[in-house]
């Protein structure tokens, strides 16, 4: 992969005075830090602003998974992914294009470096203090973006910033310097629009090519059900009809969450799995056991599937 220089020199230009200050790493469940960069600075209003920064990790998981903050002459900028959160506190002037290729770097070491199981278990403030090294040398290399711009590609991160636009907050979403506003942060529970479920695997494509199947067979009896009850006059039967389109819906719902995600994702599958069977309870007349079997054995794999494909953090760019 060729690296690029930076797309527009003004990015360089303009950041002569302008640094990175502090940057830390923390889980995003119940904002325990894990690791911060040495702070040197006194000035009051740095302070202030890591006041905003302690407030704001306690409910990082409220928010879209790439956000600013503006606070005076300080930035906050923050990205979170796979359970954890990478913030960064610069001047106001700091290129944005800099500040998100820094925490996609500070987000791709720390991957790298310790696993799941152990970030899970910590359970001491600072339990990581070691990375510290590696956040004070990539502020450094950050801070001098004239080298810098030879040594990554800035050109990606240009480009999903321009197609991915960072959410902008505002200090009515902080509500106060030590809380959030309860009202306000509650806008963004739950996953960003922009997350995507995991990649799909053969199974899950069997799934749904049964579920289809099976909503296709159901959606043909109702059919012909249909003409039985018009031919015949015979009311009674029209809840087989009833019974045969809410078994199509169910599968054909159940596709569509496995596809897409949905809030209640797991909740409504398991709907769409008891609908299903219910459905071929009041079929048992028309339909043999192993018909019976098979519909719902594939109800209760496609609802495996679903609970199986969750959904992803934001993907490190190893390409930065």
């Amino acid at each position: 992969m060729p690296l690029f220089r930076c797309p527009s020199r003004e990015c360089v230009l303009n950041s002569k005075m302008s640094m990175v200050l502090f940057a830390s790493v923390l889980r995003v469940g119940d904002g325990l830090p894990l690791s911060a960069s040495t702070d040197y600075e006194q000035d009051k209003g740095l302070q202030e602003t890591k006041k905003h920064v302690k407030a704001l990790s306690k409910k990082l998981g409220q928010f879209p998974d790439r956000c600013a903050l503006k606070t005076g002459q300080y930035n906050i900028n923050f990205t979170s992914s796979l359970g954890l959160g990478y913030l960064m506190v610069c001047t106001e002037n700091y290129p944005n294009v800099l500040a998100f290729c820094f925490l996609d770097e500070l987000q791709r070491e720390f991957i790298i470096t310790y696993d799941n199981k152990r970030v899970n278990s910590a359970v001491r403030p600072y339990s990581f203090i070691e990375f510290d090294n590696f956040l004070q040398k990539t502020k450094q290399r950050y801070n001098s973006p004239r080298s810098l711009s030879t040594k990554i590609n800035l050109a990606n991160m240009q480009t999903e910033l321009k197609l991915r636009p960072t959410y902008q907050l505002s200090p009515e979403d902080l509500g106060s310097i030590n809380n959030f506003s309860y009202r306000t942060a509650s806008k963004y529970k739950g996953i960003a629009p922009s997350q995507q479920l995991e990649p799909v695997c053969l199974p899950g494509v069997v799934s749904c090519v049964l579920s289809i199947l099976c909503g296709g067979l159901n959606l043909l009896r109702g059919v012909h059900a249909i003409e039985s009850v018009m031919q015949n006059d015979d009311h009674e039967d029209f809840i087989y009809v009833i019974a045969f389109f809410l078994g199509t819906a169910a599968c054909l719902y159940q596709c569509y969450l496995f596809a897409y995600f949905s809030v209640w994702r797991n909740s409504k599958s398991f709907l769409a799995f008891a609908l299903i069977c219910l459905s071929n309870m009041y079929l048992y007349e028309l339909r043999n056991v192993w018909q019976i079997l098979f519909h719902v054995t594939v109800g209760a794999f496609t609802t495996l599937q679903i609970r199986l494909r969750q959904p992803q953090g934001k993907a490190p760019d190893y390409n930065v």
